[in-house]
This record gives C-alpha cells, structure tokens and sequence, in this order.
C-alpha cells in the first residue's frame, strides 16, 4: 500500500489559524522581549515556518500548540543570537572608534617629518648613522648592536644617548617638533 503524502491546507485555513492566533503569539513573544518590533518578527517567522511545514506536507494536529512552541523556541534562540548579543550601534557609537590606518593629513605629516630625518641623518658622522640605524631602522637590541659593533652593551647605551641627543638637535633647529604618541 502507498503513503500517501497529506495534501497542504487551503490558503482560506492558514489565514483563519493566523487570525485566531496571532495576537497570542505575539503576546506570548512580546511578555519575553518587551519589545514589539521583535514580538512582530519572531510571531511573523513563527507563521511562515507553519506554511513551509504545510507546504512540504507535514500533518500539523494542533496549530495553535505548534505555533506557540515555535514562537517560544524562536524567541528563546533570539536570546542566543549573536545578531541579539552585539546587534547594531547607533551611528554616534561608531564616531569614537579609530581606523588601523593613518589618516592621510597624519600620513603627509609623519612622511614629511621622516624625510627631514632622513636629511639630518645624512648630515651626521657615520657612526651615529650606524647605531640608530641598527637600533631604529633594524629594531635591534642593545646585545644584538654590541655584537654586530664588537662593543660592550653599556657602551651601547652612551653611543645611542649621545646620537640620539646629536640628532634631536639637528631637528630642533629646523623646527621639527617632539611628539609622544
């Protein structure tokens, strides 16, 4: 013997179950979230999801049982949501957060401020040159310059104070300002 697939209610019965239970749904939502607009979504998901299970032909013997524990399951997974959890911000949340990227005056300004230094830098003896080259340029350390220089550590620390102080001077005196950042 066949199964036979049920066949799906008429458009005239969905409406007469929306019509019945909607406001109950809607109500039952609404108790969970004190919100309407979500109590709106969750009851309209709720009755769209009955006409795709009628449409597939499942046999649903008691609807208004059937939408009230969809409509609960769905609003208990709203609670879960990562949409409900960090959801969306009002524009005027978003103005105090920063780009990674350099905005393109800072950009001018640092591109501008390097290329002096790197005027000075010329301008300097070779040995400084060196040193705040390899602690600046290459980011090494001081026991990684010492042994590349074939000096000791604390020396070091005296060649890059006084090419440091060397080198601020020369930009001083082209007025390059000092920024902490």
């Amino acid at each position: 013997m066949k199964s036979r697939r049920k066949q799906p209610p008429h458009q005239a019965d969905f409406e007469e179950i929306y019509e019945r239970h909607s406001r109950e749904v809607w109500a039952l939502v609404y108790a969970r979230w004190l919100n309407a607009d979500i109590a709106l979504d969750i009851m309209q998901e709720t009755f769209l999801r009955l006409w795709r299970q009628w449409q597939e032909g499942s046999e649903i013997v008691n609807p208004r049982a059937w939408v009230l524990r969809v409509a609960r399951n769905l609003a208990e997974d709203h609670a879960k949501s990562a949409f409900r959890r960090y959801g969306t911000q009002p524009p005027q949340t978003m103005n105090g957060v920063e780009g990674r990227e350099i905005l393109p005056l800072d950009g001018m300004a640092r591109d501008e401020t390097f290329g002096q230094i790197r005027k000075e830098m010329e301008q300097l003896a070779p040995a400084d040159r060196e040193i705040l080259t390899l602690r600046y340029a290459l980011e090494y350390d001081t026991s990684q310059i010492a042994e590349v220089l074939e000096i000791n550590p604390t020396a070091v620390h005296m060649r890059l104070s006084r090419a440091r102080q060397r080198l601020a001077e020369r930009l001083t005196a082209q007025g390059v300002k000092e920024t902490h950042e």
